[in-house]
């Protein structure tokens, strides 16, 4: 993980999840713009997360569901920045599994990562 202030590199792209505030047992969807290892960009209408606030993010990728905590860094009227936190070296994996999964799909190479995912989870 990026230890300075500087932001990493992002990678855009169009990805649904669901959430759920830590305490909460109602999950919400919202679609994911932008990631980079240390975060995302989480777009959602009408929401009340507030900064510092934990959330519980659910997404499928090469159709295994996948799970991380993050944090809410900021929030505006369009979303809120969240910052991962990840518990352990699995955690890290699945973010930087999900950006190369994105950018192998922009290349056309979905199928073959596909496989090796798979082989890997």
């Amino acid at each position: 993980m990026n230890n300075t202030q500087e932001p990493l590199p992002r990678t855009p792209l169009h990805l649904e999840v669901s959430f759920k505030r830590n305490y909460a047992r109602k999950e919400t969807v919202g679609t994911l713009k932008n990631i980079s290892l240390s975060g995302a960009f989480l777009e959602l209408c009408n929401h009340d997360l507030r900064v510092r606030e934990k959330i519980n993010l659910t997404f499928v990728v090469a159709e295994r569901e996948r799970k991380i905590t993050a944090e809410i860094v900021w929030s505006n009227s369009v979303g809120t920045g969240v910052k991962f936190i990840p518990h352990n070296n699995r955690d890290v994996q699945i973010i930087d599994d999900l950006i190369y999964y994105v950018e192998t799909k922009r290349m056309g190479h979905r199928g073959i990562y596909d496989g090796i995912l798979k082989k890997v989870s």
